[in-house]
C-alpha cells in the first residue's frame, strides 16, 4: 500500500473576504508559511458577486512532505480545488456575516472545523435595501458560530488592524497563528510576512494583536434586546467590541440627562429661545429627542422653521396620557425627519458640509496636506427638478414633454461631480445656496400639507386611542427614497393611514396597525401589505 493512504491527510482553509480585504494575500501568506516547513501547498479562488451579496472565497491545502514510499507512483499529492462541506479544518471570516455563510453552507462543522471570524459587520445589499431595519441580529450569527464550530474565535480584528494602520488580513493570520490549529511556530508566520515586502512593520503589529485576541475568551450573544429595538450589539465580557459606537451610546445618555434640566446648554445662540421653550413647554422625557429635531430643522431652514417644527410637536405633547410621553418622543423624531426630506437643496448642502469632506479624509486616510479628489455620481430626474423650482413653474417643468426629452438626454448616464473641485463645489454650493427659496417650491408645498394632515388625523385618534396615535405617528417610518420608491413608499403610508381610521375602537387597533407597518416595510411592491390588509380589514358587506 502506498504512503498516500497511511493516514497522512491535508489541513484543509478555507477563506471568506471581501475586495480590498486582502483575501488573497492572506492564502499567499499560508502557503508561504506551509512551503517553508515542509508541507505541498496551494491555493485557489473562487470571486464572489460585486456590491457585498457575497465573498470572495479562497482555499488553501497544505499536504505533509517526507520522503516518498519506494512504490509510490507520484511524487506529489493531488490537492483540490474548492473546499468540500463538512471536510475543512479552518474556516476564516473577515465578517460575522461570512461566518454564518461559511456554516450554512457546510464548510464550518463542529466536529471539525476552527472559525476563525471578525465581528465587524459590512451590512449585505438585501440588509441595505431592506425599507426597515433589515440588519440581521448579530446575536443570532454569534450563537451559529458557537454552535457550529469545534473552536471559534472572534474578536474586531477590522478594528485592531485599522489600530495598527494595516489591513484585515494581518490581523486574521495573526488569528490563525495564535488558534493553535496549525502546527508552525510563530517566527514562520512572521516570515512570511517579511517575505512579502510590503508593509511589513504595519503588517507584523496587526498580527500581533491579532495572535494575542485570538487567546482571549471568544465574543459570547448578550441579554434579547427589548422589542423593536434593532439588532443587539456585541459584547467580549462587559467591553463592547465597537469603542466608537460605545462612546457613542454614552454621549446621547449623557444628552439626555442634560436635555431634561439644561437644553439651552446644548444647541448654539441662535436657538436659545427654541430651547428655553423646549425646557418650559415640554414633558422631560422628550426634551433630547426635541433638541435633535430643533438643530436639524435649523440646519434644513432656518430657526423660523424650527418654531413650526415646535408647534406642530406642541400640539401632540397636548394630547399625553401618562408619564411615558411616549407620543410627544416619536412626534418629535418623526415630525423633524418628514419636515426635513431629501431634495436637491438638501443633497447638495450635505455633500458640501467640512464635517463630510473631513470624514472621507479620514475614511481614506489621508496624511495632512495630501491631495484628495472626491466624485460624485448624480443622476437628477426631471421631477427632482420640477419639486425644486417655485410651484407655478415646477408644475409647468413636470408636465413638459420637451423639458423632460432635453433632461433625460443630458442625464441619462448620469453626472459626475468632483466636489473638491472649483467647479464642482461651486456648483453645488449654488445649488444649496437656494435654501432661503425652498418655502416657495412645489414640493415644499406640497410635503407641509401632507404633515400637517397626517397630524390632524393623529390629533384626533389621541383622544380616543393613544396607543393606537402612537402608532399613527410611527407610520412615518415607511416614507422612503426618492422617484417610483417614493412614490410606492407614500402609497402605502396613505394606505396604512386609512387602515387606522378603520381599526378605531378595536382593543387590538395599536397592534393591528404595527404590524400593518411590518408588513409595508417588508417588501417595496407592497405585496405583504396587500396580504395582510385582506387578513385583519375584511371588507364592509352592504345588505
Amino acid at each position: 500500500m502506498s504512503s498516500w493512504n497511511q493516514g497522512r491527510r491535508p489541513i484543509t482553509i478555507a477563506i471568506l473576504a471581501m475586495g480590498g480585504e486582502g483575501g488573497g494575500v492572506l492564502a499567499d501568506w499560508i502557503v508561504d508559511v506551509g512551503e517553508r516547513s515542509g508541507y505541498h501547498a496551494q491555493n485557489t479562488s473562487v470571486a464572489g458577486v460585486a456590491q457585498r451579496t457575497g465573498a470572495t472565497v479562497y482555499y488553501v491545502e497544505m499536504y505533509p512532505g517526507g520522503e516518498p514510499h519506494e512504490h509510490d507512483v507520484r511524487r506529489e499529492p493531488v490537492l483540490s480545488l474548492f473546499p468540500t462541506p463538512g471536510e475543512v479544518d479552518v474556516v476564516i471570516a473577515s465578517e460575522l456575516m461570512e461566518a454564518g455563510r461559511a456554516i450554512q453552507r457546510g464548510f464550518c462543522t463542529p466536529d471539525r472545523t476552527t472559525l476563525i471570524a471578525s465581528t465587524n459587520r459590512v451590512y449585505s445589499m438585501d440588509e441595505k435595501l431592506a425599507l426597515g431595519d433589515g440588519r440581521v441580529d448579530s446575536n443570532t450569527l454569534l450563537e451559529a458560530a458557537h454552535r457550529g464550530a469545534r473552536q471559534f474565535i472572534g474578536a474586531d480584528f477590522m478594528q485592531l488592524a485599522l489600530d495598527a494602520h494595516s489591513v484585515i488580513s494581518a490581523a486574521l493570520f495573526g488569528a490563525l497563528a495564535g488558534s493553535g490549529a496549525l502546527p508552525f511556530a510563530r517566527e514562520t508566520f512572521e516570515e512570511a510576512i517579511r517575505a512579502a515586502g510590503k508593509g511589513v512593520d504595519a503588517s507584523l503589529a496587526a498580527f500581533a494583536l491579532g495572535m494575542d485576541a485570538a487567546r482571549g475568551p471568544a465574543p459570547q450573544p448578550i441579554a434579547a434586546s427589548p422589542a423593536g429595538s434593532g439588532p443587539v450589539p456585541i459584547t467580549i465580557g462587559k467591553r463592547p467590541i465597537d469603542p466608537a459606537e460605545a462612546a457613542a451610546e454614552a454621549a446621547e445618555r449623557r444628552r439626555e440627562e442634560v436635555a431634561a434640566t439644561d437644553p439651552a446648554s446644548l444647541v448654539g445662540p441662535h436657538l436659545q429661545p427654541q430651547a428655553a421653550r423646549v425646557a418650559s413647554d415640554f414633558p422631560a422625557a422628550a426634551r433630547s429627542m426635541l433638541l435633535h429635531g430643533t438643530v436639524r430643522t435649523a440646519v434644513f431652514q432656518s430657526p423660523a422653521y424650527t418654531d413650526r417644527y415646535l408647534d406642530r410637536v406642541a400640539a401632540l405633547a397636548a394630547l399625553e396620557s401618562g408619564d411615558t410621553a411616549r407620543l410627544t418622543t416619536e412626534g418629535a423624531r418623526h415630525v423633524a425627519l418628514w419636515m426635513c426630506y431629501q431634495d436637491t437643496i438638501q443633497v447638495a448642502q450635505q455633500k458640501i458640509r467640512r464635517r463630510r469632506i473631513e470624514g472621507v479624509r479620514a475614511e481614506a486616510k489621508a496624511a495632512p496636506g495630501q491631495l484628495m479628489n472626491v466624485r460624485e455620481y448624480l443622476h437628477p430626474q426631471v421631477e427632482e427638478i420640477a419639486d425644486t423650482l417655485p410651484t407655478r413653474m415646477g408644475r409647468w417643468v413636470a408636465g413638459s414633454a420637451w423639458f423632460n426629452r432635453v433632461v433625460g438626454r443630458l442625464t441619462r448616464n448620469g453626472i459626475v461631480v468632483n466636489t473638491t473641485g472649483i467647479i464642482g463645489f461651486t456648483l453645488l454650493w449654488a445649488m444649496a445656496m437656494f435654501r432661503p427659496l425652498r418655502p416657495r417650491s412645489l414640493r415644499f408645498g406640497r410635503e407641509q400639507a401632507a404633515i400637517d394632515a397626517w397630524l390632524h388625523q393623529v390629533e384626533a385618534v389621541a383622544p380616543i386611542d393613544y396607543d393606537l396615535a402612537c402608532e399613527m405617528v410611527e407610520n412615518q417610518r415607511v416614507l422612503k427614497g426618492y422617484g417610483e420608491t417614493h412614490h410606492r413608499s407614500v402609497e402605502s403610508f396613505n394606505r396604512l393611514m386609512a387602515a387606522a381610521d378603520r381599526l378605531v375602537g378595536r382593543p387590538d387597533a395599536a397592534a393591528t396597525l404595527a404590524g400593518l407597518r411590518r408588513a409595508a416595510l417588508a417588501d417595496e411592491d407592497g405585496a405583504a401589505l396587500d396580504r395582510e390588509l385582506a387578513s385583519v380589514l375584511e371588507p364592509v358587506v352592504v345588505g
